[in-house]
């Protein structure tokens, strides 16, 4: 049981890690953005710092590089929401 349990942990770090991907590809080929919620988007950054920090003190490395990919995500998808963003 121990190993599904260990399966199950690594393909919900990598969804999650990917999740907001497609987002991403899409705001980059559409160069639109105007329904992103960028407080939806700060409180996940938080989360994901949280985790990160949370992998530190725990010392595991696979929580630190899955969340340090979704922060990366998670700050593009800002940065390119403003730079898209109709004034």
């Amino acid at each position: 049981m121990k190993d599904i349990s260990l399966y199950v942990g690594i393909g919900a770090g990598i969804f999650t890690a990917v999740s907001l991907l497609p987002q991403l590809v899409k705001i980059i080929k559409t160069k639109k953005s105007e329904d992103i919620s960028f407080f939806m988007l700060f409180i996940l950054l938080a989360g994901v710092a949280c985790w990160i920090w949370y992998g530190f003190l725990k010392q595991d490395y696979p929580i630190i590089v899955k969340n340090l990919f979704s922060l990366l995500v998670n700050m593009l998808i800002i940065v390119f929401s403003l730079l898209y963003k109709k004034k």
